[in-house]
């Protein structure tokens, strides 16, 4: 089994009304995520995926993200927009374009602090 990750990142704002404390006022963080695909079989020139492809794929996915109010977004108007959410909307996302017969979405971690990290994985 192989596995490769990608680190991207991006700056959002969000608040947690069911937070009892500072985190239901509006602030920001520059949010930091990891992609982890695995697979059993690499491609023609020895790569599982190429790491170029990847973070391609991951920005794509993160681009409506960035720089915006997370609360005021589509997929947090049911959900609150926490880092295992935001963990499992990126999962959900990124297996859409990538599962295929060579690789799968592992796992998604997400960082809103360093030091703290939230992480989806089916």
């Amino acid at each position: 089994m192989f596995e490769v990750s990608v680190v991207a990142h991006f700056s959002a704002a969000h608040r947690l009304a069911e937070d009892a404390g500072k985190c239901a006022r509006l602030h920001g963080h520059n949010w930091e995520v990891e992609v982890f695909v695995r697979g059993e079989e690499l491609n023609e020139a020895g790569m599982l995926i190429d790491f170029r492809e990847l973070r391609r794929r991951v920005r794509e996915e993160i681009e409506d993200l960035d720089h915006s109010d997370l609360n005021e977004l589509a997929p947090f108007r049911d959900a609150h927009p926490t880092s295992e959410n935001l963990a499992r909307l990126l999962y959900g996302r990124l297996a859409r374009k990538l599962n295929g017969v060579r690789c799968r979405v592992h796992r998604v971690g997400v960082r809103e602090t360093p030091g703290t990290r939230a992480g989806y994985w089916e």
